[in-house]
């Protein structure tokens, strides 16, 4: 599917234009679609929280320190000078995106290289919003919840909004995302905002700054 999007959008630059950090991007990709199975039959995607005080079974810190070596690997072979992986944002950070969410959310921690690179990820706004938006749909998959002692998510915006059902003094009149009247309204700092529906309304109060439209209007 990745490789069918990067050759419908070559002017994205889905992988990176040099030669050699796309060979590696595409190595990466290839050994996260084979391998690490351990992380990821036992230890499921959950953005919703943390958890404290976990060792990593022996296969997980075999997987855990094969991440290290290619991620700090990639970084250092192709010189990369922005946070992800081999330059600029590609699909080999889109595939990984989730195991560097695992990380967080179980507390296993890598070396400095990498842990670097899983705080790029969760400052991410494109993350944010995918989590923020999750968040607002409130559904908890029970398969992804386990019984350990929880911790607050690593990354915590800066702001987060509070619904409010007085919308008599709104700064907006129309939603920030479908541009319909506002129905639904959120209270962050002194202002109230509004939107077109309830959905628009949570996933910009669980990360405001997560979302360019709604800043938009916050900021002017």
């Amino acid at each position: 599917m990745a490789e069918e999007l990067a050759s419908r959008h070559p002017d994205r630059n889905m992988w990176p234009q040099d030669p050699k950090a796309r060979a590696i991007a595409r190595y990466l990709a290839n050994e996260m679609h084979s391998s690490f199975g351990a992380l990821r039959s036992s230890w499921p995607v959950n953005l919703r929280h943390s958890y404290k005080g976990l060792t990593a079974p022996e296969d997980v810190q075999a997987e855990l320190d094969r991440l290290d070596l290619i991620w700090t690997h990639a970084r250092q072979t192709t010189g990369s000078q922005t946070p992800w992986l081999c330059g600029e944002y590609s699909i080999a950070d889109a595939i990984y995106a989730p195991m560097a969410t695992r990380l967080t959310t179980y507390g296993f921690e890598l070396g400095p290289t990498s842990q670097a690179y899983v705080s790029a990820h969760l400052s991410d706004p494109a993350l944010r919003r995918l989590r923020a938006a999750g968040l607002a749909k409130g559904a908890v998959v029970q398969d992804c919840e386990r019984d350990f002692e929880r911790a607050p998510w690593s990354f915590v915006p800066a702001q987060i909004g509070t619904a409010t059902q007085d919308g008599s003094q709104t700064v907006n009149t129309h939603c920030p995302y479908s541009g319909r009247p506002v129905e639904h309204f959120m209270r962050l700092g002194d202002h109230t905002y509004g939107f077109c529906n309830a959905m628009c309304r949570d996933k910009t109060m669980y990360d405001p700054e997560a979302w360019p439209e709604f800043m938009g209007i916050y900021q002017s």
